[in-house]
């Protein structure tokens, strides 16, 4: 089935994706929409027979633990309410630690980068497989962007993912920013990954922008498409004629014309690269053909042992990037620190979202504060818990300075946690028993 130009549907740019011309379909947060109830604009363009489709970002699949059968069946109905043709996530793990490791949880707040081994395949197979059977319509997972690599890799991307596909007959939302963003960071060739996969079960395409500092290439999604992104688009295009290309943005969102402007860009780019007589595979139909893991013979369960060694590399690595742990053996400490930061700077951006009224407090002081805060305390309850552990975190230490602030964040916090700022005795209770887990 075709699906023809997408845009990441934003609540921020509702109305200005409702008044873009020649948009065939959206594509919206999967976590970010109400189980039994969608945003208005979305039931507008539904009516007008825009496809929207839900995409994941929270299922981990990943991680060294099976899926999350309460995120899978909220993903499932998120499906079944938008009557979507397809559900799309990442080939990401997104929290470390817990029963596997009889050590405490660890959420990234990101989507980070799955060892390319054989042992860790097998992982990600069987929890792929795991979704699949619990969600009424097909799935397409995205390679992600990377800041590190993981030391001793036994496959490249394109070949991690050709066996992905073979082995699980799961669809593949190539994300040709991604892929540049690899080029950059990792010295991965677009080319050569776009010549390893199956171009016949790509589902659809993303097309972001970001930027270089010092380097390093960040997939920002807020910042305009660069022209080496549409290059590796007209790779993939020379290749497949993909059934959807959709632009993503998240952030610092343009006016409409540049949205339009943007997507102008990628039409021409997918004209020019278009063969003559397009001899190349075509792709269309790859996403609804109801074909892959239920036409496969049930493969053997991974051994525990595998789950338990992914589980320790991945809780090791994640320990690393939002604890303050030593870096794990054969990491780029210096890698370590970028990916780092870009984590803590990444939850800030959210918390701030989440809980505008504490950029709105603390002022100029908010991200400086934030950060320092984020550094020694990993993230393990969401983004909302997040933002309390942190007001509490500032009243605790006697902040803001400023009398009127202090007694807004206070009632802020008392007005989302239904409790009492903790008082003297109670911060020194939980200074000598964080002295106590210190040691």
């Amino acid at each position: 089935m075709e699906l023809g130009i997408g845009i990441g549907w934003r609540p921020e740019i509702a109305d200005e994706v409702e008044a873009l011309a020649g948009i065939d379909w959206v594509e919206a947060v999967a976590e970010n929409l109400c189980a039994d109830h969608l945003p208005d604009s979305l039931v507008r363009l539904r009516e007008r027979g825009v496809r929207i489709v839900p995409h994941g970002v929270a299922l981990g699949l990943g991680g060294a633990e099976r899926p999350d059968p309460v995120r899978l069946a909220a993903l499932a109905a998120r499906a079944e309410l938008l009557g979507t043709p397809l559900v799309t996530e990442h080939i990401a793990f997104v929290r470390a630690g817990g029963p596997l490791t009889a050590s405490p949880r660890l959420e990234a707040g990101h989507l980070l980068p799955v060892e390319r081994t054989w042992d860790a395949l097998d992982v990600l197979c069987e929890n792929v497989r795991i979704a699949q059977d619990s969600l009424p319509v097909p799935l397409a997972l995205e390679n992600i962007a990377a800041l590190v690599s993981w030391p001793g890799e036994e496959l490249t991307e394109g070949q991690f993912l050709a066996e992905l596909v073979e082995r699980t007959g799961v669809r593949l939302l190539i994300d040709v920013a991604n892929l540049h963003t690899n080029h950059v960071n990792l010295g991965q060739d677009p080319a050569k990954a776009l010549d390893e996969l199956p171009v016949e079960a790509i589902a659809y395409v993303h097309v972001a922008g970001g930027v270089e500092r010092n380097g390093v290439w960040h997939d920002t999604h807020a910042h305009p498409v660069t022209a080496p992104v549409l290059e590796v688009l007209a790779e993939l295009r020379s290749r497949v004629d993909p059934p959807g290309v959709l632009l993503e943005r998240d952030d610092a969102f343009p006016p409409a014309e540049e949205l339009a402007g943007e997507l102008d860009a990628i039409r021409a780019t997918l004209r020019r690269a278009a063969p003559p007589a397009d001899p190349r595979p075509t792709a269309r139909g790859a996403a609804h053909d109801g074909e892959g893991a239920g036409a496969r013979a049930p493969a053997a369960p991974v051994p525990a042992g595998i789950r338990d060694r992914t589980a320790v590399a991945q809780t090791s690595l994640l320990s690393a990037l939002v604890a303050g742990t030593p870096a794990p053996e054969g990491f780029d400490p210096r890698r370590l620190r970028v990916q780092s930061r870009a984590l803590a700077a990444k939850r800030a951006d959210v918390v701030a979202k989440v809980a505008p009224e504490l950029p709105e407090i603390l002022g100029d002081g908010y991200r400086a504060g934030f950060l320092a805060y984020a550094g020694g305390r990993p993230m393990s309850g969401g983004y909302r818990r997040d933002a309390l552990d942190f007001a509490e975190h500032v009243l605790i230490a006697g902040g803001p300075a400023d009398p009127a602030a202090r007694r807004r964040l206070t009632y802020w916090w008392q007005d989302r946690s239904g409790a009492r700022p903790p008082r003297r005795a109670t911060r020194l209770v939980r200074a000598a028993r964080a002295a106590l887990v210190g040691r």
